[in-house]
């Protein structure tokens, strides 16, 4: 912990005499909302909101620091494992720590940052729009970022301007200073000059009253569609520092759930390559009626300098199988491939350096982009999928060209988030690749499409009931769309 004189919110050494006097009008004027918030009852269906929206980005247990945090009750509700704030208000400072003593709070200009990082989360909640130099802020946010970091943020949209300097005159809401008013794509431009790059952008708040039912159909349903969306109150981005690359050589667990396909267990042995620090091949093996699992067994025992690893799977489904394959697997790498070899091992290399060089933290075969072979995919299925694939990027937020590719690619840090948070979505995806799609938006990561010809399958028959299977995958779709798109 800093101490008081370290804490204090002395003007930054380059402020000019203009930044100072905003400075000094912005510290009054928070102190002064801050001795009146007792007394207020404004805004505070405005502030549950923002809390409901903001718990939906982000999940407990993350490191997370708030700049602009006054009362703290914004980074109290997100449950940090560690939550620090910074504010310049001592008034408001004073009541944080006494509402939230498990809690840092730190006096100072958010202009000139004296904290103690790196986070896995920053939030700035209607602070950029009070701020002098929003890109000076985001530079000095960019060094407490690890390549993981997300920057969770809102701000006013314009078209509230004058509703909101109304009802600050009929006191219906709290006053506020000149403000930036700062547009959707001023602010992506401003994050890209400052070494961030937008996941999403979304609108929230159609209604900042309390009115029961009406107030709660309009932000989360309304609000997020169009045209009524151009019409809330606040802006949302969700942004990651680029160039993030991580170091050293990982080691890639390639996991390969296996049902009825003996015949071509050799040749994924025999076409995957070593990747990184090397390449572990974990092996699912799920209630064959061939010998699969036997010729998983002689072909390990004919290759003792390879990594391997044989499961066999209780459970049912492919995405079970994945599961397993991945909890038992040791790389820091995960990525599936499906033992029917429709996609070729010899493009998994691709998937990984995409990953390693930071282009995406969740790399997603598509099999959509080149020609496929003939009979790789019936026509019908070739629908489904795209249908699916529209219907997952309006929903996620982010391109997903195809959701039921079978090759997917993420680190395993990542990974083991989205499994601590699956309770969200339940367990009933038996494919798996909802589960990791929906899981990977839930945590905001960036999801790459990674183009692959699909292949003929040369063994074996698909185990994909077209209407039974894509009747479930409708009702997950829906599913998340309450727990994604309109919360």
């Amino acid at each position: 912990m800093l101490t008081r004189e370290a804490e204090s919110a002395d003007a930054p050494a380059h402020a000019q005499p203009d930044e100072a006097r905003h400075r000094r009008e912005r510290i009054e004027h928070w102190d002064r909302i801050a001795v009146a918030l007792g007394r207020r009852t404004t805004g505070r269906a405005y502030h549950q909101r923002l809390v409901e929206t903001y718990r939906n980005l982000v999940s407990p247990g993350q490191t997370v620091l708030e700049l602009g945090c006054g009362t703290g009750d914004l980074l109290a509700a997100l449950r940090p494992s560690r939550g620090v704030g910074v504010d310049f208000s001592r008034e408001m400072l004073t009541r944080a720590r006494a509402r939230h003593p498990d809690l840092e709070f730190l006096e100072q200009d958010v202009s000139d940052l004296r904290v103690e990082g790196p986070f896995d989360v920053v939030i700035m909640s209607d602070l950029v729009n009070d701020l002098w130099d929003v890109q000076r802020v985001l530079e000095a946010v960019r060094k407490l970022c690890t390549p993981a970091t997300r920057v969770v943020l809102n701000t006013y949209s314009r078209l509230w301007e004058l509703p909101l300097a109304s009802a600050e005159r009929l006191g219906l809401a709290r006053p506020v200073l000149r403000q930036n008013w700062l547009a959707p794509a001023d602010m992506e431009n401003l994050l890209r000059l400052s070494g961030f790059e937008t996941l999403r952008t979304f609108q929230d708040v159609l209604c900042p009253v309390p009115l029961p039912g009406i107030a709660r159909f309009c932000n989360t349903v309304l609000a997020k569609i169009w045209p009524f969306r151009h019409l809330a109150l606040t802006n949302f981005l969700v942004a990651r520092p680029v160039d993030a690359v991580r170091a050293g050589a990982p080691l890639v667990s390639v996991i390969v759930p296996a049902r009825n396909e003996a015949g071509n267990i050799a040749q994924v042995f025999d076409r995957t390559p070593e990747m990184g620090a090397g390449t572990e091949l974990v092996f699912v093996e799920g209630h064959s009626t061939d010998d699969t699992y036997r010729t998983i067994e002689r072909a390990i025992a004919a290759r003792p300098g390879r990594r391997c690893k044989l499961l066999r799977q209780s459970g049912r489904g492919k995405g079970d199988a994945v599961r397993l394959g991945f909890a038992e697997s040791a790389g820091d790498i995960l990525m599936i491939l499906d033992a029917d070899l429709t996609v070729a091992p010899e493009d998994l290399p691709r998937f990984v350096e995409a990953l390693r060089s930071g282009r995406g933290e969740f790399i997603n075969g598509v099999r959509l982009v080149y020609p496929m072979a003939d009979r790789a995919m019936r026509f019908l299925n070739l629908l489904g999928n795209k249908f699916f694939s529209l219907a997952f990027s309006w929903l996620l937020g982010q391109s997903v060209k195809d959701s039921l590719c079978g090759t997917k690619v993420l680190w395993r840090t990542d990974y083991d988030r989205i499994a601590a948070n699956r309770a969200t979505f339940g367990d009933f995806d038996p494919f798996g690749d909802f589960d990791l799609l929906f899981g990977a938006a839930k945590q905001n990561l960036k999801i790459v499409d990674m183009p692959v010809r699909y292949r003929e399958r040369t063994y074996g028959t698909t185990n994909i009931q077209r209407f039974r299977h894509g009747l479930l995958l409708l009702r997950m779709v829906l599913f998340a769309a309450g727990r994604i798109k309109f919360v």
